[in-house]
């Protein structure tokens, strides 16, 4: 990288004529870029000024990002800017009731880019609008954090396939009417990374890329207030290199943190992520984003920074790629969560706490943690969305926040040892099978890994289990946003022992839910008188009634509390004036966690009209009668309220 001789930041005006010039610079400029260049200039300097005040190259790293955005712009495929002018004419567009979103490993699920290609006809048939291919892109032979320690932003794991691949595949998505889903990893490279191998070697337009410090004192000073978040596999934040410098690692050793207080950083990642929506990307999964920011005597998450350089980020991302939307992935206190939404942030984001709080509850028994966060903690500023879904490839980790326990009578530090002993089968009368993933004896945290059907019964032979399955995704698919399937649930894959045996993972436990991809189980989803078959066929009933019921668009939801702890219930009121349903309707969603019937009486119900129509089994229901809900059981009832 050639790095122009320095200036600082000035007024905007005269920042802007600079910038103009480098994106002229860059090539022929249409009037499209123009208006959006004049319409984001503003916020982007401003964000800057706060980021990069005190830098004296701060005026020229702004100016050579909006060149980046400009040459990527003008080579940007035809087809995805008509895409663009789509997206950006119906802004909501993830926020229809027909979506649903799947998540897969290639190798694991497909073998190569082209085996998830033969894929497409299978995830038409399940209705997937929406596909998340975890991390594809060169990185370490061996552990790679699972794809999470990026050598290349610019190279396919040769494994799996080639650029050209990938944008081919990313056409022939859309269209199947598919988005497609990438993690944008910017929090870390590899140690292998032309910029980190630079940095250690001293070159001097890339040492001030990673935070390397020449000895313990800044290291230990940063620990007094960081946390271990792999203490397997080193203590603190920091890693040790060959010739005894230290250089900030958060995660695993060979993922060495960027250090963004460096424009450069800014303007070099900006261009990988341009990149990336080059290649037909749909939504970028912005992985950590609650560590992008390091600031001595804090716990560097979640800082004010981060939330800054996401702004610049998505400022930049409106120029260049206008169409396309971040995805956050903050697994951090439920309040911090929800601070990273928005249109100028990310639009999407993962909702762990719905997801750890649905196995409390199924562990439990007890659905008043869950019915808490959902009438708290569910709304979101206009224009975003959550992700809802029952796992993913991560661990579970009890996010929940010790002062909402605290208020239900239960200690958050305790509950969370029980959660954990509960579901890595430690606990009397557990129906559970996972395996625990990074415990610390120290401190006592752990976080559980396992897939759906393991952790709900199937595996241990439960008679609850299959029923528990189909009431979380019954969850997940009716609160809201985009529902998500990990890519094997839907036929009730098992957990893969055999990670144990592979040196490369048996490190790492997450890899137990992890398996290839089942095709005796597949094979057996037309087959009733299987397990597979009969999850497989339940929950796509799920999704075809969830995608002709527009009360489940958006995500508004409406508290419904009944007298029974182990019910919880919301309403889903119709968000515009659609026509498919009836003026004034609602949904109302009541699930049973608890392992015996609950019968719903007749005036918990009051507040409805008579007659209701039951939206699974299409018949209407008299609620003067009540209802009664079986063990794990729940209900869709379109509902019409009283005045």
């Amino acid at each position: 990288m050639i790095v122009p001789e320095s200036a600082p930041l000035g007024a905007v005006d005269d920042d802007r004529e600079a910038a103009w010039a480098a994106a002229e610079a860059a090539g022929r400029v249409d009037e499209g870029f123009r208006a959006r260049f004049d319409e984001q200039f503003p916020r982007l300097h401003a964000l800057f000024q706060r980021l990069y005040a005190d830098r004296p190259d701060g005026r020229d790293a702004l100016a050579q990002t909006i060149a980046l955005a400009s040459g990527s712009w003008n080579a940007r495929p035809l087809d995805l800017k008509v895409r663009d002018g789509v997206r950006t004419g119906d802004p909501d567009w993830f926020q229809s009731e027909r979506m649903l979103g799947g998540v897969c490993y290639v190798d694991r699920y497909g073998g190569n880019l082209a085996g998830i290609r033969d894929q497409i006809p299978y995830f038409r048939e399940l209705g997937l609008t929406y596909l998340h291919l975890m991390p594809l892109f060169a990185g370490p032979e061996g552990d790679n954090d699972g794809g999470y320690a990026v050598s290349s932003y610019r190279r396919v794991d040769p494994s799996l396939g080639t650029i050209a691949q990938l944008t081919e595949l990313a056409a022939d998505l859309r269209l199947a009417g598919i988005s497609l889903v990438l993690d944008f990893i910017f929090n870390h490279t590899s140690n292998e990374h032309e910029w980190a191998q630079k940095a250690v070697a001293g070159d001097p337009d890339f040492e001030d890329f990673y935070l390397i410090f020449p000895d313990r004192t800044m290291p230990d000073a940063y620990e007094q207030t960081t946390r271990e978040i792999f203490p397997d596999d080193h203590p603190g934040s920091f890693v040790q290199l060959e010739d005894g410098r230290w250089i900030w690692s958060t995660f695993y050793h060979f993922q060495w943190d960027l250090n963004y207080a460096n424009p450069w950083v800014f303007r070099a990642m900006a261009g990988e992520m341009l990149f990336l929506a080059n290649l037909g990307v749909d939504v970028l999964r912005m992985d950590a984003v609650a560590f992008i920011w390091k600031q001595l005597g804090t716990a560097c998450e979640s800082l004010p920074e981060a939330h800054l350089l996401l702004q610049a980020f998505n400022a930049v991302l409106a120029m260049a790629a206008p169409g396309l939307v971040f995805k956050s992935e903050a697994i951090v206190h439920p309040d911090e969560v929800v601070s990273y939404l928005s249109p100028e942030e990310c639009r999407l984001s993962y909702n762990p706490l719905q997801m750890a709080l649905t196995w409390e509850a199924l562990a439990t028994r007890d659905a008043r943690l869950l019915q808490q966060a959902l009438d708290r903690r569910h709304a979101l500023p206009p224009g975003t969305a959550w992700v809802n879904y029952v796992r993913s490839h991560d661990d579970i980790g009890w996010t929940f926040a010790d002062e909402d326990a605290a208020e239900l009578g239960i200690d958050g530090y305790g509950h969370r040892r029980f959660l954990n002993d509960f579901y890595v089968g430690r606990h009397e009368g557990t129906f559970a099978r996972g395996v625990p993933f990074q415990e610390n004896p120290r401190t006592g945290d752990a976080r559980v890994a396992g897939t759906t059907a393991s952790l709900a019964g199937i595996e241990a032979g439960d008679p609850g289990g299959e029923d528990r399955v189909v009431l979380a995704h019954a969850l997940a698919l009716s609160t809201g946003g985009v529902p998500l399937l990990y890519l094997g649930d839907e036929v009730a894959q098992l957990n893969d022992p055999t990670f144990a045996d592979d040196p490369v993972r048996r490190g790492d436990s997450r890899w137990v839910h992890r398996g290839q991809r089942p095709r005796d189980r597949y094979a057996d989803r037309d087959d009733p008188t299987t397990t597979p078959g009969r999850i497989f066929r339940r929950l796509t009933k799920l999704i075809s009634v969830r995608q002709t019921t527009p009360e489940f668009a958006g995500n508004a939801l409406l508290p419904f509390h009944t007298p029974h702890a182990s019910v919880v219930g919301y309403q889903r009121p119709l968000e515009d004036d659609s026509d498919a349903a009836p003026h004034g309707t609602r949904v109302l969603v009541l699930g049973n966690v608890g392992d015996a019937p609950i019968a719903i009486d007749p005036l918990t119900l009051s507040g409805f009209a008579r007659i209701a129509r039951d939206l699974l089994h299409d018949v209407d229901l008299d609620l003067d009668e009540g209802l009664s809900l079986s063990a794990h059981g729940f209900v869709w009832l379109r509902v019409t309220p009283l005045a």
